[in-house]
């Protein structure tokens, strides 16, 4: 896969650089830049090349907000970058064509626009237009078969960002990793999970799962679930449910925030969060490996029950400081790393959720086989 450093000219080249800004935003207000800055160093390499920028991203319209990158393009202002925002696409080409070497626009939303989504070929030729090479540096949606990630591609010479190439690198490294090797996993949805956690029971020497995924092993195990989130189908759960390598949580808190033990719950709980002798466990397993790879909450923590997912977070800051390899991504995991300060206590963070943990299912992502395959 050709990357960022493999452009010999740059100077003057007008680059259509797809980044991921889709971050929380309240009252016109970026909250949380993690993904903004991760794209940062692409961004200054191209300017000190002397490029010229385009940027493209998408911002998802949630609680109350329009989906307008305006915000983003305060934030990037706020960053040092010289960014323009175009709000009307049929003004692009004119501000571009005049824009100076080193300088950088940002574009509205692409999801605002059909063909984004349904990957048309005639929305890949407007982006394409815009530009002379394509780069991604989103990461965290290159396992979508978007237009401005699998689309472009088919049109111009493209190339992965410096982002995208630190996602791949280090996140390859649980496919050969050191071993003690802990594998923790929590959120919800096994149907989309189950590949990836037998993949990792042949690699990993210990694999937890928490959060509403273990209400499923529970159930397959004959505990009492009561009213619990468990996943939609039937999912063939024997092969995990069954293996030495896996761990589960102990203990549990239910909806009256009261702790029992995970195999006498009553007909009326319902689990929402890990007890504290599980985060004992957990401790225990951390100090021990040298490779810790983790991705989701123990709880639901959308729902305020965090604190066994923040002591979790403090615990591989700890263990990276004692020299293990600490590699984690995932929203809530993320939300937990940032609500307290530790971001920088890790080995890596990704700045994927589902990305992540597809590519560690599959080894690549559609974003990635385009860029192998995009034209010369």
């Amino acid at each position: 896969m050709k990357t960022l450093r493999d452009i010999q000219v740059l100077e003057g080249v007008n680059v259509l650089v797809r980044a991921d800004f889709n971050v929380p935003v309240q009252n016109g207000l970026v909250t949380d830049g993690f993904r903004i800055a991760s794209t940062l160093p692409t961004i200054d390499f191209l300017r000190r090349k002397g490029a010229r920028i385009i940027l493209i991203s998408h911002l998802e319209a949630i609680d109350g907000g329009n989906g307008t990158l305006a915000p983003i393009a305060d934030h990037l202002i706020k960053l040092g970058q010289p960014v323009r925002f175009i709000k009307e696409w049929k003004s692009a080409h004119e501000i571009i064509e005049r824009l100076d070497n080193g300088h950088c626009v940002l574009l509205e939303n692409v999801r605002l626009f059909e063909g984004e989504k349904k990957n048309d070929p005639a929305f890949a030729a407007e982006l394409a237009s815009l530009a002379d090479i394509y780069i991604n540096d989103a990461f965290s949606v290159s396992h979508r078969q978007h237009a401005s990630i699998v689309g472009v591609p088919k049109l111009l010479p493209s190339y992965a960002g410096l982002q995208l190439e630190k996602e791949i690198a280090n996140l390859s490294r649980a496919f050969d990793p050191s071993h003690p090797f802990l594998f923790i996993l929590g959120g919800a949805k096994f149907e989309t999970k189950l590949p990836l956690l037998e993949k990792f029971m042949k690699i990993a020497d210990f694999v937890f799962v928490g959060g509403a995924l273990a209400n499923d092993l529970f159930k397959k195990k004959g505990y009492e679930i009561g009213q619990s989130l468990t996943s939609k189908g039937d999912i063939d759960l024997r092969r995990i449910a069954d293996s030495a390598k896996l761990l589960l949580p102990v203990d549990v808190m239910n909806q009256q925030q009261s702790i029992k033990a995970a195999d006498s719950l009553d007909a009326a709980d319902r689990i929402m969060d890990s007890g504290p002798k599980t985060v004992d466990l957990l401790h225990e397993r951390i100090n021990q490996a040298k490779f810790i790879l983790w991705n989701g909450p123990l709880g639901l923590y959308e729902d305020g029950y965090r604190g066994p997912t923040l002591e979790l977070a403090k615990l591989l800051a700890a263990a990276t400081l004692r020299g293990a390899l600490t590699i984690v991504g995932g929203g809530d995991t993320l939300a937990a790393i940032a609500a307290l300060g530790i971001e920088k206590d890790f080995t890596f963070i990704s700045t994927g959720g589902g990305a992540m943990l597809d590519f560690l299912a599959q080894g690549t992502l559609p974003g990635i086989e385009a860029l192998e395959y995009s034209v010369d």
